[in-house]
């Protein structure tokens, strides 16, 4: 078994130890050199496929150009709307009760997400993710399996397990907007009208098809990143050695920012309700500079189980 810390992988600027593998510690279960990680690959072959697409089947009233500004703001709009809904209010907000919004702000991401972005059902994601941390990479999991492969995660990405307890039992899931939301009827009519509203908009029924399927890969390449390489030990580092589950710590540029840090899974299972995902200055935490920008704007703040750092954590103050 090993463990180690990421002081000697700074993430601080951009740079080639974002993309590559340049020294013995930054990915200790492969050979050092310079090889692009395979999510890392994956990510920037979708958002690049993503975007040739739009340039390809762009219709001939709007231009390439044009196709691709357009696809570039939808794909703004889903990836950083989802990460909103899902990482900072579904998962910290709630899942974890690290954070304490504004009821009306948890209501209103709820809906517009589901209305014109990416559908997740809310109470069943609630307890779902609260099972995975129960039985992490065992039985009752419903994300994955220790003995998962690449193709069966992929799967589950889009079927999980059948959950074996109900764990999402808080108010705020049983009000009138969360039971409203988390019917299959009401996913189907809002995702139906929202591409429908998109078809409209661009004027071309190819078009909009490449921008709702493309963004929708790059949702499945994102829970990915979550569900499988962040829960094989071939891929990242461990800052703590918990034997009970698979966590690792992915910490470069693309998968942090597009998972709103969610990839910090070995500090996250290790401190479950610890606010910051990251446990160390060097540590990139993009889902923290969002959270501390919400807090700015008086939408939230942390509870108490939020803000109390752990005496392993090396971390001097929370910067919340």
């Amino acid at each position: 078994m090993y463990t180690a810390n990421c002081e000697g992988h700074g993430m601080k600027r951009l740079s080639p130890h974002r993309l590559f593998e340049t020294s013995s510690n930054f990915c200790l279960n492969t050979r050092t050199g310079s090889a692009m990680k395979i999510y890392n690959l994956a990510g920037y072959f979708i958002i690049l496929s993503y975007f040739l697409a739009c340039a390809y089947f762009a219709p001939a009233h709007l231009g390439p150009w044009t196709a691709l500004l357009i696809g570039g703001a939808y794909f703004f709009f889903c990836w950083f709307l989802g990460g909103l809904y899902l990482a900072d209010v579904l998962h910290l907000g709630i899942a974890h009760r690290a954070l304490d919004y504004k009821e009306w702000f948890v209501k209103a991401v709820a809906i517009v997400n589901n209305t014109f972005a990416i559908y997740v059902n809310p109470v069943t994601w609630v307890n779902r993710h609260r099972l995975h941390h129960k039985n992490s990479d065992h039985d009752g999991d419903p994300n994955k399996l220790d003995s998962d492969g690449f193709w069966r995660a992929a799967y589950l990405c889009l079927l999980p397990y059948r959950c074996q307890e109900d764990l999402a039992t808080d108010d705020i899931l049983q009000s009138r907007t969360f039971r409203v939301v988390g019917n299959p009827w009401f996913a189907v009519v809002a995702q139906t009208a929202s591409f429908y509203l998109l078809w409209r908009l661009v004027g071309s029924l190819k078009f909009a098809l490449v921008m709702w399927l493309g963004v929708r890969i790059f949702g499945w390449w994102v829970n990915m990143v979550q569900n499988y390489w962040t829960h094989t030990r071939k891929f990242g580092y461990r800052r703590y050695d918990d034997e009970r589950d698979n966590a690792m710590n992915i910490g470069e540029w693309l998968p942090v920012t597009a998972t709103f840090s969610a990839c910090l899974q070995n500090n996250h299972h290790h401190y479950q309700t610890l606010l910051r995902l990251s446990h160390d200055k060097s540590e990139y935490d993009f889902g923290f500079l969002t959270i501390k920008v919400m807090k700015g704007l008086g939408l939230v703040k942390a509870t108490p189980r939020g803000e109390l750092i752990p005496a392993d954590v090396p971390l001097r103050a929370l910067d919340f």
